[in-house]
């Protein structure tokens, strides 16, 4: 098997790197939070000194990273991943940024004279640990073709969406998609409950009906729990959010549904609740309803 080099290991960089390693892939990995380090380490992989080191033992590095500065930071940075890289390795960016920023680093490792592709994916935690995740890929096919491999290991849906760049297109639009049907079950809840009806059965009903989605299997019954543990956090929403406003306005394209969410993100965030899972948007409706979901039970 290959040696892979991994470079975020947060919520769902963790599983997707352990799931390589059970696979047989000898994994060299680094993250700034030594504790995420010690426990890949412990699970199979060689810790690195820095993306660099991680690049220079590898020829294949996968990074999975919060947002368009930190990518920019570890591939490009001081000791990043390019200083590191010998030609011909293949870099594959799994994190969500920027288009804008994912082509101009694909430019600067084209130049070095390495292969690279955008691979967000979508499906959470939950995707991450159950190797379930959709995972949306912009570059050359034949660079498509080396990495497939990897993305079966890590996800179910595995789809070449373009040339680089395509991906994080994607991604976007799959951003707005869920932020939208969590914006909508919340409403839905808060409605139902503050009407005096059971919302365990409202999620019932509607998983069963044509308002079947998995934003409301996986999270509804999580809000009853009143469990806002973040599969994915309100921070990162309202990142990528931004992300698809500034690509609309790049493209000229209106979303009014989307400009109307990230606000109430927005307000998530001034409430301090920027580290609750997406699905807390409800806590906003919530206080305006003056209402709280959660089971009679």
């Amino acid at each position: 098997m290959a040696s892979i080099g991994f470079i975020g290991l947060g919520i769902m960089g963790k599983p997707m790197s352990k799931h390589l390693i059970n696979a047989g892939h000898s994994l060299v990995v680094y993250d700034i939070v030594p504790a995420a380090v010690a426990d890949v380490v412990a699970a199979g992989a060689q810790a690195a000194s820095s993306c660099a080191d991680v690049a220079r033992r590898t020829d294949t590095v996968i990074t999975m990273l919060p947002d368009s500065p930190d990518v920019q930071r570890v591939l490009a940075g001081p000791d990043g991943v390019f200083s590191g890289a010998r030609k011909g390795a293949l870099i594959i960016d799994m994190s969500s940024i920027s288009p804008v920023v994912s082509r101009q680093l694909e430019q600067q490792a084209v130049a070095l004279g390495f292969k690279i592709l955008d691979a967000p994916v979508s499906g959470g935690e939950r995707g991450a640990v159950e190797a379930t995740l959709s995972i949306m890929v912009g570059g050359e096919p034949a660079d498509f073709q080396q990495a497939l491999p990897l993305f079966q290991i890590m996800g179910k849906t595995i789809v070449h969406v373009g040339s680089y760049g395509a991906g994080q297109v994607v991604k976007a639009c799959n951003q707005v998609m869920v932020a939208m049907q969590m914006e909508a079950m919340a409403e839905a809840l808060v409605l139902g409950t503050k009407a005096g009806v059971d919302p365990a059965k409202i999620i019932e009903v509607l998983t069963g009906g044509y308002a079947k989605c998995r934003v409301m299997e996986v999270r509804g019954p999580e809000i009853l729990k009143r469990n806002f543990k973040p599969g994915f956090k309100v921070d990162f929403h309202y990142k990528d959010l931004n992300i698809a406003m500034a690509t609309a306005a790049e493209y000229g394209v209106p979303l009014p549904g989307t400009a109307l969410v990230r606000e109430l993100f927005s307000a998530m965030r001034a409430a301090g609740r920027g580290g609750y899972d997406h699905s807390g948007i409800v806590t906003i409706l919530e206080e305006m309803a003056k209402v709280e979901v959660k089971s009679p039970k």
